[in-house]
């Protein structure tokens, strides 16, 4: 998605403003954990917001039925940030959060080129799952993007050279 804003200004952004019941804690949990893997910028408490597309907009309609069905309350929006400076301020932590996932994977990568072979190979299927669930979320691609794909890559490659018998 890159940048939401159009050349007049912010872009459309889709806002799930929710409120659940602390108990039971297992609807809320529930909650919680799908917009972390949505990949959310909170804005505040009970208040979360993606860039608006089809896709997003439909993922909040989804949990806004949940919330409800769980006995809180939730209303979708759409809206604009009022200034240049705040969208970019949204989109900064969105990418800094994506840049800490995809920094992990390097690190995990780069530790798993030293285990033996069966590891080497699950590491790879893994890492490489983990890039798409990341991928989804990543609507800013900080430059940590490419360097993870390219030590997932290495990774992969040190495999079959080291299933073939070459040198790494």
């Amino acid at each position: 998605m890159g940048t939401v804003a159009g050349d007049d200004g912010p872009g459309r952004w889709v806002l799930l403003a929710y409120r659940m019941p602390r108990e039971p804690s297992r609807p809320r949990i529930a909650v919680w954990r799908k917009l972390e893997r949505l990949g959310v910028a909170r804005l505040g408490d009970g208040l979360v917001a993606l860039p608006a597309d089809a896709r997003t907009r439909e993922q909040f309609d989804w949990t806004a039925e949940e919330v409800v069905e769980a006995g809180g309350t939730a209303t979708v929006w759409l809206a604009a940030p009022s200034t240049m400076a705040q969208e970019q301020q949204i989109a900064a932590a969105m990418r800094e959060a994506r840049a800490a996932e995809y920094q992990v994977v390097i690190d995990e990568a780069a530790a798993a080129r030293t285990g033996a072979e069966p590891e080497r190979t699950r590491a790879v299927r893994r890492l490489r799952s983990e890039l798409h669930r990341i991928g989804r979320r990543d609507f800013f691609p900080p430059r940590e993007r490419e360097a993870a794909r390219a030590a997932v890559r290495a990774l992969a490659d040190a495999e079959v050279a080291d299933v073939l018998g070459e040198p790494s």
